[in-house]
């Protein structure tokens, strides 16, 4: 599943030889993305980069040449990211932790710009959030703490929960940063968890089962490839067992999830454009500070509240960002 050339504005790909995209005198400078998800999504992302680009004058088919890649699949992002290291891009771009994972395998010398990777410091693809170090710097999604905010939202949205199950991929290497905040914050809350790792579809329905199985028991899922992989299933299931849950991000509540607390990603992959736009010019990712999410969306399903017999606080829609009836 690839694609070559992303056209801005028009959500379309191409491919067009490469000698007739370049400006007469000018060198094309050549763009590497790898993206954690699925035509669509990659699609969308690569767009919204595309756009961050224009604005600081670097327009694809003229003088940058982007060349992206998707997958859910760990061994096939890994596949991708040697592919894209052999074209000998100008810089790379990692949409997600596990891109990023696979990129920092397969090249150490290219500089990356990375774009909705949790905590760099505490996963290890940094040095410090001043001082990344290396060839690797980007935008991160925000601290681990912010599942503390999941849990409260919960307890908010649905006051009779008093035990929640964080669904979690014991591949996702920050899931224990997560998982700390919550047990803490549940305590305070008289509240139990159980967290239940996830590797397939089969364990996932298990999950799920045993939480329907609790009286009152509400549901937090951290994203993951092979959690977004069965995104729609897991929200087919909380609605079966009549589980209230929060989401990592806006498209679990678009495709029928209760609410979602999370960076804004397309914002973020705007702003990466930034640092693309200084690596092209000859800045070093060594020197450029780690930043964090700025833009932080709540999102409601109102619809799939009042299935589940919930009541959402005026308060809260109030400060949603989006309230989807």
């Amino acid at each position: 599943m690839k694609r070559r050339t992303f056209i801005a504005g028009v959500g379309s790909t191409a491919a067009w030889p490469f000698a007739a995209r370049a400006q007469q005198g000018d060198r094309v400078r050549r763009i590497g993305v790898l993206i954690s998800g699925d035509e669509p999504q990659a699609q969308a992302r690569v767009a919204a980069l595309a756009e961050g680009l224009e604005k600081l004058g670097w327009i694809d088919g003229r003088n940058i040449s982007i060349d992206y890649r998707w997958s859910f699949d760990t061994d096939r992002l890994r596949a991708y990211a040697t592919e894209l290291a052999g074209m000998t891009p100008d810089v790379l771009l990692a949409g997600g932790a596990a891109p990023l994972v696979a990129l920092q395998r397969a090249m150490e010398t290219i500089p990356i710009v990375f774009a909705v990777v949790p905590d760099p410091v505490a996963n290890g693809f940094v040095a410090s959030v001043a001082r990344p170090g290396g060839n690797i710097t980007g935008f991160a999604t925000y601290e681990q703490t912010i599942s503390v905010k999941w849990l409260e939202l919960l307890k908010e949205i649905a006051p009779r929960v008093t035990r929640v199950t964080f669904m979690y991929d014991p591949a996702n290497p920050s899931w224990p940063g997560y998982l700390r905040p919550i047990e803490a914050a549940a305590r305070s809350l008289g509240m139990q968890v159980s967290a239940q790792a996830v590797q397939n579809t089969a364990e996932i329905e298990r999950a799920l089962d045993a939480g329907a199985s609790v009286l009152n028991d509400g549901l937090i899922v951290l994203s993951s490839p092979i959690v977004e992989t069965n995104r729609k299933q897991i929200i087919a299931l909380a609605a079966k067992h009549r589980l209230p849950a929060i989401y990592h991000f806006r498209e679990y509540v678009e495709d029928g999830g209760l609410a979602s607390y999370g960076a804004d990603q397309f914002d973020l992959y705007r702003r990466a454009a930034t640092y693309v736009d200084r690596v092209l010019k000859g800045d070093k990712p060594s020197d450029l500070p780690v930043q964090f999410a700025t833009k932080i969306e709540l999102v409601i399903n109102l619809k799939t509240a009042k299935a589940l017999g919930l009541t959402i606080p005026e308060t809260l829609l109030a400060t949603a960002d989006e309230v989807i009836q």
